[in-house]
């Protein structure tokens, strides 16, 4: 937009500060559940579904995310990272598939996490959550039969 003075610069969307976000989200959340004594999250990009602001994926500015899709044939993992973008809350977070090898995927959240100085914080939770998800996807083991033996 130009005006009388050359290009107007767009006007700055203040959004709320991280730590009032929460202080709203900690008691009026719809993804809160109160179980056995705890406070759960099922909030989207929450590694540890921990309802802590450490771990709130809508509360922080940083936030990442873990999800899996498909079966236990084909299972893909995608990483989720939130980007400050407030104009266009659509493209706010960007997601990347990994498909390769426990290592190599491990080695790449690494790098996601504390390589770019994102949320060195969450490196431990993500590597948790990965071996849980890989863990659901592997096919179970089928029990030996314990039968007694027939002698020869």
């Amino acid at each position: 937009v130009h005006g009388a003075f050359g290009r107007i610069p767009p006007p700055h969307i203040h959004m709320a500060s991280p730590d009032l976000v929460w202080q709203i989200l900690r008691s009026n959340s719809s993804f809160m559940v109160k179980r056995d004594g705890l406070a759960l999250s099922s909030e989207p990009m929450n590694l540890m579904n921990k309802h802590s602001f450490k771990y709130s994926g809508l509360a922080n500015k940083k936030a990442v995310g873990l999800e899996i899709s498909g079966d236990a044939t084909r299972s893909s993992l995608s990483l989720s990272v939130k980007a400050v973008n407030k104009r266009a809350p659509g493209k706010s977070v960007g997601k990347l598939t990994l498909k390769k090898d426990f290592r190599r995927v491990a080695k790449a959240i690494t790098a996601a996490t504390q390589g770019g100085q994102y949320r060195a914080d969450l490196t431990a939770a993500a590597l948790a959550r990965l071996t849980k998800l890989t863990a659901s996807v592997k096919p179970k083991k089928s029990a030996p039969k314990t039968g007694r033996r027939s002698r020869k």
